[in-house]
């Protein structure tokens, strides 16, 4: 397995003492605790009160909740570390890692998306891996796959789902537009469009441009309620077509300089995927370029990033489809190649940590 230098250590060496390992796997043990203590922390303002350092009798007053709740609070998270305590004042203050969960955005996005989308369904994860199906869906709805029920999630999970899915992509547009109209584009498919948001800034960043959206019927359906009566909204069309369907070709027409797909092909299979870039090739042109932009855990420059994009991995095992990961980097050039495309060149840290693949006919 190929690593870039910045994980190389990271990941090749057991770097850390006995006891250091020994806290860690108590960590995990205790996950389930561990995580709702640090939800209800940031939920119930705590960690923004012990910006300025309280004794737990001001925490329950100010939060409204009783004084053995927020021992109970205080305590967990002062082993979690999220917390200082003063041995002579009693007073409880802020540290470093509750300061994170508390200010950092990618943090605030993960830990919504995983308590209103993941955290039941993380229950079910055994059976996913067993039998490759979204086995914690269920806790959602009742479809074959979360990508089906998108429209009808509760509130709460669809606002968390679409928060976790447009921090971690809207970070990286201006780049990407800048290096997909680097050449003449004036028809780009962006398949998996979902509401459009790339389209838009499509539209908006060359003003002769038309994007033709490949989604589900029902996100086809949310695009245009999405993007309706907006500057440019003209020149985005839809394209419904299921791409598990094998048999269902992309559009022809009109020939396209440009095929976009970020964060879609980490939705699906290897076998899928491979369909699915066929079906890409078959489409093209030699002055096409298939744009792929994936956040890849292996040419991350952090471990935190690394880290965040292999249990991401997990929720696409219990929740998503069951059978689909965020990729290693060599596995997505040896399907881009076994489709008959190659990759010019891989762009990588664009926006939060995504790399973008370009790739032509062979």
């Amino acid at each position: 397995m190929n690593l870039n230098d910045n994980l190389k250590k990271q990941y090749t060496e057991d770097w850390m003492s006995a006891i250091e390992a020994q806290r860690l796997a108590q960590i995990y043990a205790f996950g389930p605790m561990t995580f709702q203590t640090a939800r209800l922390m940031v939920k119930w303002g705590i960690f923004e009160m012990l910006e300025t350092p309280m004794t737990p009798e001001e925490v329950a007053g100010k939060a409204g909740i009783s004084l053995y709740a927020a021992k109970c609070l205080l305590e967990s998270s002062l082993t979690m570390n999220t917390v200082t305590v003063d041995p002579e004042t009693g007073c409880y203050a802020l540290a470093k890692t509750g300061w994170f969960l508390l200010h950092d955005e990618s943090t605030r996005v993960n830990l919504d998306f995983n308590h209103d989308v993941n955290y039941q369904g993380m229950f079910y994860l055994e059976e996913a891996l067993r039998e490759g199906k979204p086995a914690g869906l269920k806790c959602l709805g009742d479809w074959p796959t979360v990508y089906e029920g998108l429209s009808q999630l509760p509130a709460a999970a669809q606002k968390s789902w679409f928060a976790f899915d447009h921090f971690y992509s809207d970070g990286s547009f201006e780049q990407a537009l800048n290096l997909v109209f680097a050449r003449s584009t004036k028809h780009l498919m962006d398949v998996g469009g979902n509401t459009g948001r790339w389209a838009m800034q499509c539209v908006r960043h060359n003003p002769d441009v038309e994007v033709t959206i490949v989604d589900l019927p029902q996100q086809i359906g949310m695009m245009k309620e999405q993007t309706a009566g907006k500057p440019g909204a003209d020149r985005i069309h839809g394209y419904a077509a299921d791409m598990l369907d094998n048999s269902c070709p992309l559009p022809s027409e009109p020939v396209f300089d440009a095929i976009w797909m970020s964060q879609f092909l980490d939705c699906f299979s290897e076998p899928q995927i491979l369909s699915i870039l066929r079906r890409a090739a078959a489409v093209m042109t030699a002055d096409t370029r298939l744009y792929i932009m994936e956040t890849l855990w292996d040419r991350q420059r952090f471990d935190t990033a690394a880290f965040c994009l292999a249990q991401t991995s997990l929720y696409f095992t219990a929740i998503a489809n069951g059978n689909s990961k965020m990729y290693h980097s060599d596995d997505l050039v040896r399907l881009v190649r076994e489709a008959g495309l190659e990759v010019e060149f891989i762009h990588d840290f664009l926006g939060l940590g995504h790399s973008v693949l370009v790739c032509k006919k062979l």
